[in-house]
């Protein structure tokens, strides 16, 4: 076998070899990247899921407060009515 040819065999071996190696790195950078925006947007959508959550429960208790105040004051309205007409 020639000497030449081998080499070039060699020669064109190591660089797909190298290449492939290459597009390894490249896939194994991609992949850590996706995983890396991945996590982000999840930590992003944890924290506004939270607010969201925290804005409801703000409003529901701020609701039931007013209702409970109105409740309040109705009962207090009829135990006053109540009380005008008793005979001490």
């Amino acid at each position: 076998m020639d000497t030449e040819a081998v080499e070039a065999v060699e020669a064109e071996l190591d660089r797909l070899v190298e290449r492939r190696a290459s597009t390894a790195r490249d896939a194994e950078r991609v992949e850590e990247m996706w995983k890396e925006s991945t996590r982000a947007h999840r930590e992003m959508r944890k924290q506004e899921n939270a607010a969201l959550w925290r804005a409801y429960h703000l409003r529901q208790a701020a609701s039931l407060e007013a209702v409970a105040a109105e409740l309040a004051a109705s009962h207090r309205a009829r135990a006053a009515k109540l009380g005008e007409g008793a005979v001490s």
